[in-house]
């Protein structure tokens, strides 16, 4: 058992401390832009009682998956760069309709 612990301590030591570097740190941060997307929609559906996405979960998915195209580019990952790609095409295209959305209803107070 004690082997089993040590292969375990030795990997994590070669993944998370040995390869460190700033791109690494640069995966870190889109990765927390990722999470707190998760956290605002929660935090607003909470407070709503019912779901819903606000505005800011379109905004740190666009930095999230920006950052990490970056960083998939870097390491040349075929996965996420095909995968971070499409995802900012989504969020792009869900903050132009809100932003449709919010003209047409200034110009229907006007």
């Amino acid at each position: 058992m004690d082997s089993v612990f040590q292969e375990l301590v030795t990997w994590l030591h070669e993944v998370f401390v040995q390869q460190f570097d700033g791109w690494v740190l640069l995966g870190f941060i889109a990765q927390f832009f990722f999470t707190m997307r998760f956290v605002v929609q929660w935090v607003a559906s909470e407070r709503a009682k019912r779901s819903v996405v606000p505005i800011a979960f379109w905004f740190f998915s666009l930095g999230g998956g920006g950052l990490l195209l970056i960083y998939a580019i870097q390491r040349r990952d075929p996965v996420f760069i095909a995968g971070q790609g499409l995802g900012l095409f989504i969020y792009i295209r869900n903050l132009w309709l809100i932003a449709n959305e919010r003209k047409a209803a200034m110009s229907k107070v006007d």
